[in-house]
């Protein structure tokens, strides 16, 4: 059914290929091989089945790009925490590949008050059980000043984590204790631990946050950063994370631009890239191969790991082209192993257009058809066994 698309879609890529390739000196992504590889990660004690899914996120680039949607199984545009219900699925028949979900109401102050974490807790297991891949943001409240994670109005935040037993310090390691506590019991039907791409303190680059660049020195990120790592891993003995990070990027870049304030190889096991850039898909295009290059060079599986456009509109009006113009187009050919659109906000009166992804019903439906038969875009139907060692990868 998959190859219904193949030739407007690689029509298509080669169009953006020519217009906006290496007259420009952008890198060109090297061929597909099959020559073995070894990938170094983060967490040397990883779990047998979160090493077999680091080698698959490798892997998979070869083959395409995951599909993923934020919060897809927990609530749509027209529904809330209903058992098995998609907005993806309803418009293509499939599950997204890739299940992003946020861990910042189990995490902090309002880990008690939350009426959705039992849910969450709910669908990544369901996510799981089909063989799909989960990731994590965390739009943490702010521990110092009591606000959100937008609250970047104090730049001694970071500061103040970093100095043991302050008592920011001790508010923000409580909060790491409730995810250690979370992850070291979250386990699938065969009682082995389910492993989760974990992006903390995502969109660095920016000022938006308490992290962010704004409130934060490259020094206190890249601490922070290290700190929350090895808290993790080696108090509290998590060994199911796979570490992303992810800068966000929207305008033409280099390949220096995602190696913003970077903690180190040894520090990050993911490539990922927030990238809303609207319509500028000569940005995108060239922005995917350099995340793409990128990989290659550090030898770490990359991502996009949030995108798309509220309301999926151009000049104001629908763009019911979206999908195969700006998503499956200029990811032909590209190894990026995912593609991960942000949420469709639960408003079943449709009062506004906080939405990323289709929905039964709307406009771009039948373009989104076109995009889940083409052979490059990777649905949960489509994946390979992600939780087993993908052939010629060695996993140190």
């Amino acid at each position: 059914m998959k190859s219904l698309y193949l030739i407007l879609f690689f029509l298509g890529a080669f169009c953006i290929a020519c217009s906006s390739g290496e007259e420009n000196n952008e890198p060109v992504n090297p061929p597909f091989t099959n020559v073995p590889v070894t990938l170094k990660m983060t967490d040397a004690n990883a779990t047998a089945e979160t090493k077999a899914l680091y080698s698959q996120l490798w892997k998979i680039q070869e083959k395409g790009t995951m599909f993923g949607h934020h919060d897809d199984l927990l609530y749509g545009r027209n529904w809330m925490t209903q058992q098995g219900r998609s907005d993806i699925k309803e418009v293509c028949g499939d599950y997204p590949g890739v299940f992003s979900v946020d861990f910042a109401e189990i995490m902090d102050n309002r880990s008690t008050s939350s009426t959705l974490n039992s849910d969450r807790i709910r669908v990544i297991k369901e996510a799981r059980e089909r063989g799909e891949v989960i990731t994590a943001c965390c739009h943490l409240n702010n521990p110092l000043t009591g606000g959100d994670s937008w609250d970047n109005s104090n730049n001694t935040v970071v500061q103040q984590i970093l100095i043991p037993g302050s008592s920011t310090n001790i508010i923000f390691n409580s909060w790491l204790d409730k995810l250690a506590n979370l992850v070291n019991n979250l386990k699938d039907s065969n009682g082995k631990l389910i492993p989760i791409i974990f992006r903390p303190f995502h969109e660095h680059t920016q000022a938006w946050s308490w992290w962010g660049s704004s409130a934060t020195t490259q020094q206190e990120f890249i601490g922070l950063w290290k700190y929350t790592i090895d808290y993790l891993k080696n108090d509290k003995n998590v060994h199911s994370l796979i570490y992303a990070i992810s800068p966000q990027l929207d305008q033409q870049g280099t390949i220096d631009s995602f190696l913003y304030r970077w903690p180190g190889d040894n520090y990050v096991d993911f490539l990922g890239w927030d990238s809303y850039h609207g319509t500028n898909t000569a940005a995108f295009s060239s922005n995917l191969r350099n995340l793409a290059a990128l990989s290659q060079q550090k030898l770490k599986p990359c991502g996009v790991t949030e995108t798309g456009i509220e309301g999926i509109k151009k000049n104001a009006l629908a763009y019911d082209m979206y999908w195969t113009n700006e998503i499956s187009v200029p990811l032909t050919g590209k190894k990026v192993s995912m593609v991960v659109m942000w949420r469709n906000k639960y408003d079943p009166s449709h009062a506004g257009d906080h939405y990323y992804a289709p929905f039964e019903g709307h406009s771009s439906a039948t373009n989104f058809q076109l995009l889940y038969n083409s052979s490059n875009m990777l649905f949960s139907q489509d994946l390979p066994d992600m939780y087993k060692m993908a052939e010629n990868v060695i996993i140190e």
